[in-house]
């Protein structure tokens, strides 16, 4: 399976796995699984992290690029595929960090491991 992370899946991965679910842990350590962090959820993160909204992130966002770089994680750019899916998604949410991740899952068949009662409520395939 192709499994995309939500921003909070990451950090909490970062951060020890204590947080997860046992089925999201499953998942995670399955090397039967592909998976993918968006670069939107980074940016996500260096925003949150320069208002000050990210205290479990301490060094910042640079601290996830590191970890991520030792892990089978690869880091997915924007593409022209996503946008055109977000033109189409309802809007359920306002939030655009979340809709350009859904964008993300379902131009790229992807299923999307979170722990949001939102992102579920979009086409994308989810699991937590």
């Amino acid at each position: 399976m192709k499994i995309l992370l939500d921003t909070h899946t990451v950090l909490w991965m970062v951060n020890g796995y204590e947080k997860l679910s046992s089925s999201a842990k499953e998942l995670l350590l399955n090397d039967e699984h592909e998976l993918f962090i968006s670069v939107v959820s980074l940016w996500e993160m260096a925003i949150k992290a320069s208002l000050g909204r990210l205290s479990e992130l301490d060094g910042g966002v640079d601290v996830v690029i590191s970890k991520l770089a030792s892990m089978p994680i690869e880091v997915l750019p924007i593409t022209t595929d996503c946008i055109k899916t977000i033109e189409s998604l309802p809007f359920i949410h306002r939030d655009p960090f979340d809709r350009m991740l859904v964008a993300t899952a379902v131009s790229s068949n992807m299923t999307i491991l979170t722990a949001d009662s939102n992102i579920p409520k979009y086409s994308a395939s989810c699991v937590w």
